[in-house]
Formats: C-alpha cells, structure tokens, sequence
C-alpha cells in the first residue's frame, strides 16, 4: 500500500494536467472550426459530391469535440478522486485511461501507464 502511494499522487497530477490541456485543446477546436470547415472544403474541389463529404466532415468534427471535452472532464474528475484517496479513484482513473488512448502522443502514454499501474487484480487488493 506504502509503494502505491506516490504512483497514485503522481498519475492525480498528470490527469488533472492532462484534463486541463484536454479542456483547452476542445476550446481552440472550437474557436477555429470555421478554419477547419475552410481548410477541408478547400480539399473538395475534383469531388463529385463535396456536399456529402462536408457533411461528413462536420459531424466527424463534433465527433472530436466531444470526445475531447469528455475526455477532459472524465481526467479531471479522476485526478480529484485520486487526490482524495476516494474508492472510486481507481475505476474512474481506468476510465480516463481508455478515453485518454486515441489522444496522441501523451493520452497514449499516460494511458497505458496508468493501465499498467491500475489495472492488475494484485494492485487493486492491495490499495483496498
């Protein structure tokens, strides 16, 4: 139990950063999805139907927002719930991870990290 505390301090600090950094990246998607519609739109010209694909285009961009602002709030909440030592810290943490995976490059690593830290069924016995 002693051993896992630090590992746990840390992965609060790296989700409650990694959230704040997932909050930010949805609000710049945001503010520049006018220049994402332009830059893609841009691309369509010798398409036989680029409505369709602009189509396409918004809702995979609303796709992301979502789940970055998700992924957001999801490591933000598992940072606090680790910090407080909260029986819900570790699956909710775990849950951050999966989110965090398609996050490249640093969702992955801690992601995976956490996983590796997290997941095993000794680690868990041991923490509770």
């Amino acid at each position: 139990m002693e051993g896992l505390k630090p590992r746990v301090r840390t992965l609060g600090i790296l989700w409650a950063l990694f959230g704040i950094s997932r909050l930010v990246a949805a609000l710049l998607l945001m503010i520049y999805s006018a220049t994402a519609t332009l830059m893609f739109g841009a691309l369509l010209s010798r398409v036989p139907n680029p409505f369709v694909m602009m189509d396409y285009f918004h809702v995979v961009y609303m796709c992301v927002i979502i789940w970055t602002v998700a992924s957001g709030i999801v490591s933000l909440v598992a940072a606090a719930d680790l910090f407080s030592g909260r029986v819900s810290g570790r699956s909710v943490a775990i849950l951050a991870a999966f989110l965090a995976l398609p996050e490249l490059p640093f969702g992955v690593m801690l992601g995976v990290y956490t996983l590796i830290i997290l997941l095993p069924a000794e680690r868990a016995t041991q923490a509770a």
